[in-house]
């Protein structure tokens, strides 16, 4: 890992790069990818980022490893089956990984690591989450133990052996108590997920999408965003506020429950210039613990820290992406560091999960993918770009990237 120099990292010959970016289309759950698992999304994005790159040492590129974040996946390794399907070879090893919303972050960071500690030359890292596909978990209690029925199921995030003494909440009242605790208005909220849903199409209209999708499934564009204005989201009722009359937190300013998956491959810096392409060189990554019954905070935390140690704020940042889980968690964080997500185009630039979704697994993944959009394929932002998300459970995450040219 990167010294605690309080300086900003420099980039040498080991730094991991991020030299190429895919990802499908985000779906909505039930709808355009719904006939497609988990492994028939990741495998065609895999064999299109390998695709993307040049020849190493004069052959086809081969990944030393392929590292997959999911939250709900069907079981077994599911990166190992991908990876085989998408013809990478029986040589190439694979391994899944889950920090349940924050997988495919998880994911990009321990590639890099990888890479940082030369024990690998090529990484394919990423994410994916089929929710119209994901089994549902059924929650036995113990008999004669506070629990629910034995016929319930819990679809995501939650875990159903977590007793409520831990905290961790469901999401959407996570989201609720952080509106509430932080002084977020449903005004903003509205004001924020109507932003989302714009910049998203703008960006599409502009063709920003165009170089990192992978049609599948005959669906080759994302399927949530709309033309929304804060008038009509103003009408939803609120979600997940007990009596369903109370809170702010709606449909409208959250995400949706998403299918997608999204790969990056990662080298180390002098392949990178050996190749002479532009890349996104991952300058310092962390993870923090946060109490588990506010998770929506938890990059506070997480970027103050890894600013801090390296010297810069977060006004030296071109480019923000975080998890658009819900526009409450979002607004809560942005006002912790002072930044107005209103004026300018670094928080979310493109938009984010509000008008794209949110595949569980794979969003992490995609964060990096969107600051390779921003920060390489079009160089429009400039200056540091930073990748975070917050965890159920109460983790926050963080990574350090800059552009480097090629």
């Amino acid at each position: 890992m990167t010294p605690l120099t309080r300086t900003p990292p420099a980039i040498g010959p080991d730094t991991p790069v991020v030299v190429a970016a895919r990802r499908t289309p985000i779906g909505t759950a039930g709808h355009g990818l719904a006939a497609v698992d988990a492994s028939g999304l990741l495998a065609p994005v895999l064999r299109a980022v390998l695709e993307d790159l040049p020849a190493l040492d004069g052959r086809p590129p081969q990944p030393d490893e392929v590292i997959v974040g999911n939250c709900l996946g069907p079981g077994g390794n599911l990166a190992r089956y991908a990876a085989l399907a998408a013809g990478l070879g029986a040589h190439a090893p694979a391994v899944t990984v889950d920090r349940q919303c924050g997988s495919g972050q998880e994911a990009v960071h321990q590639g890099a690591t990888l890479i940082r500690a030369g024990r690998a030359t090529l990484v394919l890292a990423g994410g994916v989450e089929s929710a119209s596909t994901a089994p549902y978990r059924a929650f036995r209690p113990t008999p004669g133990g506070p629990g629910e029925p034995a016929q319930a199921a819990v679809p995501y995030e939650r875990a159903p052996f977590a007793p409520p003494s831990l905290g961790d909440p469901e999401m959407g009242a996570a989201a609720e108590d952080v509106a509430d605790r932080f002084g977020i208005s449903r005004q903003r909220q509205d004001r924020y997920a109507a932003r989302s849903h714009t910049l998203t199409l703008a960006a599409a209209a502009a063709g920003a999408f165009a170089d990192e999708l992978v049609p599948i499934a005959g669906l080759s564009a994302d399927e949530r965003p709309r033309a929304l204005r804060e008038e009509v989201l103003a009408r939803l009722r609120p979600a997940f506020a007990a009596g369903g009359n109370k809170g702010s937190v709606t449909a409208g300013n959250s995400c949706g429950i998403s299918d997608g998956a999204a790969v990056v491959a990662v080298v180390p810096e002098s392949v990178r210039a050996a190749w002479g392409v532009p890349g996104l060189a991952l300058l310092d990554w962390l993870t923090v613990g946060v109490d588990p019954r506010w998770p929506g905070v938890g990059p506070v935390p997480a970027v103050e820290r890894l600013l801090g140690r390296c010297g810069l704020d977060v006004g030296d940042l071109g480019a923000l992406e975080i998890t658009e889980a819900f526009a409450a968690q979002v607004l809560a964080c942005t006002d912790a560091w002072r930044l107005d997500p209103f004026a300018g185009s670094v928080v979310c630039g493109q938009g984010g999960a509000i008008a794209l979704g949110h595949p569980w697994g794979a969003s992490g993944a995609l964060l990096v993918v969107r600051l390779f959009a921003r920060l390489v394929r079009s160089g429009a932002d400039g200056g540091y770009g930073v990748a975070t998300c917050a965890v159920g459970g109460g983790q926050g995450m963080a990574l350090l990237a800059a552009r480097v040219a090629g």
